[in-house]
C-alpha cells in the first residue's frame, strides 16, 4: 500500500441559470501533494447543457473550462498562477466562485496513478 498516495479531486460544474440551482458535470480537478500533481480533465456534454438552458453561453462556457486547464498546466498558461506550487494553484482553482463555472466540493482517495485516476474520474463522474 505504500505506493499509494492520498489525493483530492474537485468536479467542475456548469451552472447556466443559478437561480435554478441545477448544473452539468463538466471536468475533475486532482491534486497529489505526495507527486506534486495537479491535473484536470474537461467534458462538456452541449446537448446536456442546452437542454437545461438553450441559450447557454458555450464559447464562454468553453472559454472557462480552457483557463481551468491553463492555470493546472502552469507556465506560462497559468497566468497570475504561473509561479505557483500544483497545491497553491489546486486550491485557487476550488474556491467558490459565482461563475457559470464553478468547482464542486473536494473529496479524498488513494492512488498510485493521480493523471489514470484524473482519466478514471472524468469517465465515471462526467461522460
Amino acid at each position: 500500500m505504500s505506493d499509494r498516495h492520498v489525493y483530492e479531486y474537485a468536479l467542475l460544474r456548469v451552472v447556466p441559470r443559478v437561480e435554478r440551482g441545477e448544473c452539468v458535470n463538466a471536468g475533475v480537478l486532482v491534486y497529489c501533494r505526495a507527486k506534486s500533481f495537479v491535473g484536470v480533465r474537461t467534458h462538456l456534454d452541449e446537448n446536456r447543457l442546452l437542454a437545461l438552458d438553450p441559450h447557454a453561453d458555450l464559447p464562454g462556457v468553453r472559454a472557462a473550462l480552457r483557463a481551468v486547464e491553463g492555470v493546472c498546466a502552469g507556465g506560462d498558461a497559468a497566468g497570475q498562477a504561473a509561479g505557483d506550487d500544483p497545491g497553491r494553484r489546486f486550491r485557487w482553482l476550488i474556491a467558490p466562485r459565482s461563475t457559470i463555472v464553478q468547482p464542486g466540493p473536494v473529496h479524498t482517495g488513494l492512488t498510485a496513478d493521480p493523471a489514470g485516476e484524473t482519466e478514471r474520474l472524468l469517465d465515471l463522474l462526467v461522460r
